[in-house]
């Protein structure tokens, strides 16, 4: 059985955005990138499953500029085996999702991280198992493998879905897939150097969204500070001015 983890290249969630040429592009000089944390839980529990036996190799795989190349050797630092790298900067989520498609045809199991970090998408994961006509399931907190089927753990209104699934599939994970990610060892490090990270041309594709521009959010409003014997004020406040009572 073969995996393939999508890997997303998002900035660091402590980084202070700003942007450039009248708001119309991100700046991202500075910027620390790293793993998307639901891609890195994905990974995570994709190696639990190679370490659980049935497994034979784990590739990561992303749409992205060379520089994307250190958050693709982090992840076979942590223990993947392979990379695939698609030769271009990534757009909307449907010109990754297209470029993925091509790379992606062979795996029995593809896990996808629920959301991105950067720009909150979660459309890949749907679009790439409709391109592939995978079987396909969202929020996923628990997989394994049973078998030739899958069994699924998915997190519905008002409790829990559990579900036998037949592969190829592409699984869509949240919090809970696996309890926190893996930090890479010193040895991982040095074997990522050796692995193969393999480059492959992009496909003819275009996206279907664009952005303008961006704006960032309205800064808080100042503190007021209420002393703790002045219930009255503290009741005023919160009616007039915060509007929750």
């Amino acid at each position: 059985m073969k995996i393939l983890v999508l890997i997303s290249n998002v900035p660091d969630t402590t980084t202070k955005v700003r942007f450039t040429g009248d708001n119309t592009s991100f700046d991202d000089a500075g910027v620390q990138w790293i793993i998307n944390p639901w891609d890195e839980l994905a990974l995570t529990r994709a190696m639990e499953l190679k370490e659980a036996g049935g497994v034979d190799k784990i590739t990561v795989a992303n749409v992205g500029e060379k520089t994307t190349e250190p958050t693709l050797r982090k992840a076979l630092a942590v223990g993947a085996d392979d990379a695939i790298r698609v030769d271009v900067p990534a757009r909307d989520a449907y010109f990754v999702a297209r470029q993925l498609a091509e790379v992606a045809k062979d795996y029995d199991l593809i896990l996808a991280g629920i959301e991105a970090s950067d720009y909150n998408g979660n459309a890949v994961g749907g679009m790439l198992a409709e391109m592939l006509d995978f079987n396909s399931v969202s929020a996923v907190s628990g997989i394994s493998i049973d078998g030739d089927k899958f069994t699924v753990n998915r997190e519905i209104d008002g409790g829990s879905q559990l579900l036998s699934i037949t592969g190829p599939l592409v699984a869509i994970v949240q919090k809970g897939i696996a309890k926190e990610p893996r930090i890479p060892a010193m040895r991982g490090i040095m074997m990522a150097r050796k692995k193969p990270l393999n480059v492959v041309a992009a496909v003819d594709a275009h996206e279907k969204t664009s952005y303008v521009n961006y704006e960032l959010p309205a800064p808080k409003a100042a503190c007021k500070m209420v002393d703790e014997e002045n219930a009255k004020e503290l009741i005023t406040l919160l009616h007039e001015e915060a509007k929750v009572l």
